[in-house]
């Protein structure tokens, strides 16, 4: 007698690593990150499931963060963490698989505004 075949309709929900979490948070802490928000978005968007939203107070600041980030996630067992716009530090965008970090300088951040945009409840906008 054959045995079933597994369920595979309903998608595999995941929830973002609690630990990974708790080591960028704690890594922007150490590096005197400014008004950091962190986003949970598991279902939102099939890039990630968590965000995270910092600022730098200058283009110093901010690759300095982000270079502190991927020294830390590096020494976690993170390999090669994707880091985008290092060379200007107005916007670096840390890409550590489950956690999205984005820092900003001030003025970049009140502009693009995303810690909104990805806190929206997308059920109750009607989207």
């Amino acid at each position: 007698m054959a045995s079933p075949a597994p369920n595979t309709s309903a998608p595999a929900t995941t929830t973002p690593d609690p630990d990974m979490i708790a080591l960028v948070l704690n890594c922007l802490e150490e590096a005197k990150a400014e008004q950091t928000v962190s986003i949970d978005i598991t279902g939102k968007s099939s890039l990630t499931d968590h965000m995270v939203v910092t600022s730098g107070r200058s283009n110093r600041h901010v690759s300095a963060v982000a270079d502190q980030l991927v020294k830390v996630l590096r020494e976690s067992g993170m390999s090669k963490p994707r880091v985008e716009g290092l060379p200007h530090a107005d916007w670096v965008l840390v890409d550590a698989g489950d956690v999205i970090v984005h820092i900003f300088r001030p003025e970049v951040r009140e502009f693009y505004n995303i810690e909104k945009m990805w806190s929206v409840d997308f059920a109750e906008s009607g989207n």
